[in-house]
């Protein structure tokens, strides 16, 4: 009777902290969804849903700018840009549109055993300075693809010229 009653106690605390965590996933969801239309109705394209310590950070562009949270990047101040991994360069493309791809080991070794992992960032130099967008350390190459398309959007303004100027400065 007893052992009854605390089970069934268990049961209900349990059933109540799944609602909870569900409440909690889809509010989680509707804000993130509600930031990516922010993002959309001010016409900024979304490049990439960066996972963050606390949140999802939005890699975005413009005609003008790409934004990476709270940064904005000129375009057309934008000199060059490195594909990292744990911070080797194994891709680079500057203003002459040419990219250079430079091969070395890229895995983090971890200590003691466990599962090798890769650090992907994207470093873009520009005239307002060096911004380096963490696209993480997940496995299963979604860093990875997070920080390619990342990288090509970078690339192809460089190459291409795909920008106008917003910062007043004259074209490249």
């Amino acid at each position: 009777m007893i052992r009854d009653v605390f089970a069934g106690v268990i049961a209900a605390g349990l059933l109540f902290l799944a609602a909870r965590l569900a409440t909690t996933l889809r509010s989680y969801r509707r804000a993130q969804q509600r930031t990516r239309e922010r993002e959309e109705a001010l016409g900024r394209t979304v490049i990439a849903e960066i996972p963050s310590e606390d949140n999802l950070l939005l890699f975005t562009e413009d005609a003008g700018r790409f934004y990476y949270g709270g940064r904005a990047i000129d375009k057309d101040q934008i000199v060059s840009a490195q594909l990292l991994i744990n911070g080797v360069a194994v891709g680079q493309v500057g203003q002459e549109g040419r990219d250079r791809e430079e091969r070395q080991d890229g895995l983090e070794r971890p200590e003691e055993g466990g599962i090798p992992r890769d650090r992907w960032d994207v470093r873009i130099d520009a005239g307002s300075g060096v911004t380096v967008v963490a696209c993480g350390a997940i496995r299963e190459r979604v860093s990875q693809e997070l920080a390619r398309a990342v990288f090509d959007a970078v690339k192809r303004t460089i190459a291409g010229g795909d920008h106008h100027s917003v910062s007043g400065a004259p074209p490249r």
